[in-house]
């Protein structure tokens, strides 16, 4: 089933008017179904010898990099470089939550600082169109440096609503508590970092602003009324639901599915996320496994996962053990995960060249901040 070739019908796209020919011809061409459903995270700055047999044997469909994975731009080269010849797949995708501010795996002094979407959100409050450029040159911004190191998926932007007492897990990761604003803002991240030839994913899908615990320590459970769901948390999601790839919080809607969190809740996904309070049709990631929020092995959590309804698991810490089981649970990706990839990848062009200083002083001069 791994390594066959497939003919993909030709999708909708979204955002048709910044895709380009040769993302046309992507779609029209054959595409190699992508293997196992799971991406994978690795222990240090350079595979050993123990990850490069596991990533040979597993064939994930990528790798993510966390801070413990980049030491200098070199060094990531080399690693993103590695990662793929261990698959022998030059186009496996290699994913990073690079949002800016605290959420930064690439950090000074060899990588530059990026402010806090909350940067985005106070100066939209103040001129909207301001707001929107400047979200929009920031993610053109970081989009050039993740491409340079070989990284292609940015998981960012967040899109949820922060609510007043919420925990600071969100907080300044997000852009404000206003639901349009938010959307317009993150469509304008969106559309920068995909400037940039890096795919954003939307998250945290159906919306992790209202939680009350951190879901990489413990469970969070929202008790709000579905209809406020529907009018804040989900609404930037909808007006979303174009973009090509998403990730699923693990976070328990006691009006949607009291028992399940969303990431394991077949009627959060099918009926919210991929049904029409939400309607998105892109790739869904999980958020990574390893979290607290979880309960029961890896394997399991992995089965939950894709039995609810998302199409790839994330799997970030490292750890073999882990990743041994999480790859006994998973299969190769097929039929709607394969044509969602497929279409996702279809939309990831060539950068578009700019000229960076220029970006970095007009970015500078709409913050009023030094220029980076």
């Amino acid at each position: 089933m791994w390594g066959v070739w497939l003919s993909v019908p030709d999708p909708v796209l979204p955002n048709a008017h910044a895709v380009t020919e040769h993302d046309r011809a992507a779609h029209r061409a054959p595409h190699r179904a992508p293997h196992r459903a799971v991406v994978f995270g690795a222990a240090g700055t350079a595979l050993t010898a123990d990850e490069r047999a596991f990533f040979r044997d597993a064939d994930p469909l990528g790798f993510i990099l966390f801070r413990r994975n980049c030491d200098t731009p070199e060094q990531v080269r080399a690693l993103v470089a590695e990662m793929r010849a261990t698959v022998g797949r030059a186009d496996a995708p290699v994913l990073i939550d690079q949002e800016g501010g605290r959420v930064a795996r690439m950090r000074p002094p060899h990588w530059p600082a990026f402010p806090p979407m909350r940067a985005f959100g106070d100066l939209a409050a103040r001129d909207a169109a301001a707001g929107r450029e400047a979200a929009r040159i920031n993610a053109r911004l970081l989009a050039l440096m993740l491409a340079d190191s070989g990284v292609t998926v940015d998981c960012a932007p967040v899109c949820d609503v922060p609510v007043e007492g919420a925990h600071d897990i969100i907080g300044d990761r997000a852009f404000c508590g206003d639901p349009a604003r938010v959307a317009d803002l993150a469509r304008a991240t969106c559309e920068g970092l995909m400037a940039g030839g890096v795919l954003p994913v939307i998250k945290h899908l159906p919306g992790h602003g209202r939680a009350f615990t951190d879901s990489h320590a413990e469970l969070p459970v929202v008790d709000a009324p579905r209809a406020v769901l529907e009018a804040t948390d989900f609404a930037p999601f909808r007006a979303l639901a174009d973009m090509p790839l998403g990730m699923v919080a693990h976070v328990v809607l006691k009006a949607i599915d009291p028992d399940q969190p969303a990431s394991t809740s077949a009627i959060v996904v099918r009926d919210v996320v991929r049904g029409g309070p939400i309607g998105f049709d892109g790739l869904l990631f999980s958020d990574d496994l390893s979290m607290g929020a979880l309960a029961g092995g890896m394997r399991g959590r992995a089965e939950a996962v894709l039995a609810a309804g998302l199409d790839v698991v994330l799997h970030c810490n490292g750890v073999m053990a882990e990743m041994a089981a999480v790859a006994e649970g998973v299969p190769a990706m097929s039929g709607d995960a394969v044509r969602r990839w497929a279409r996702a990848e279809a939309l990831r062009g060539p950068a578009q060249p700019v000229d960076a200083d220029d970006l970095r002083a007009r970015l500078a001069e709409l913050l009023g901040t030094p220029q980076v």
